[in-house]
């Protein structure tokens, strides 16, 4: 996409402190850290969310998200580490080109674990949560 700012970036046309890129992805340092060795991975073909991200690239930005991971652990050895994506507006998302955080975690670092995002817990009953999610990705497996 002409304007999107990822891409840009992928295209280097933007620069940044990259730190890893191969054929796929390409991972650099985020421009506001929340940790030391804080890293953006982005694919380097547009795709807005992991929904539109083509089924032949999930593996290979995830293997670069590991490689990444390793990386940090390496140069920082870090306690933990919190990988996560903001997909649309609402989780946070600020640029519509799917992007994977990688947050090296340090002891005292006052952060929470991906269960403090969200405090608002389902009222129906966990099967009828299992019976709609299982005839939704029943119906993407006949779609495909």
């Amino acid at each position: 996409m002409a304007d999107c700012l990822f891409c840009k970036i992928a295209n280097k046309e933007i620069p940044s402190l990259t730190i890893y890129e191969d054929n796929w992805s390409l991972g650099f340092l985020d421009i506001n850290p929340l940790s030391l060795g804080h890293v953006l991975v982005v694919p380097k073909e547009h795709a807005e969310n992991i929904l539109d991200l083509k089924e032949n690239l999930i593996g290979k930005l995830f293997s670069a998200v590991k490689n990444i991971t390793e990386a940090l652990s390496d140069a920082f050895s870090p306690q933990g580490f919190t990988i996560g994506i903001n997909h649309g507006r609402i989780s946070g998302q600020a640029v519509d080109h799917l992007h994977i955080h990688i947050i090296p975690r340090y002891e005292g670092d006052n952060g929470g674990s991906l269960h403090s995002v969200v405090k608002n817990p389902p009222s129906e009953p966990a099967e009828e949560v299992q019976t709609k999610v299982k005839q939704a990705v029943e119906k993407l497996r006949n779609k495909r």
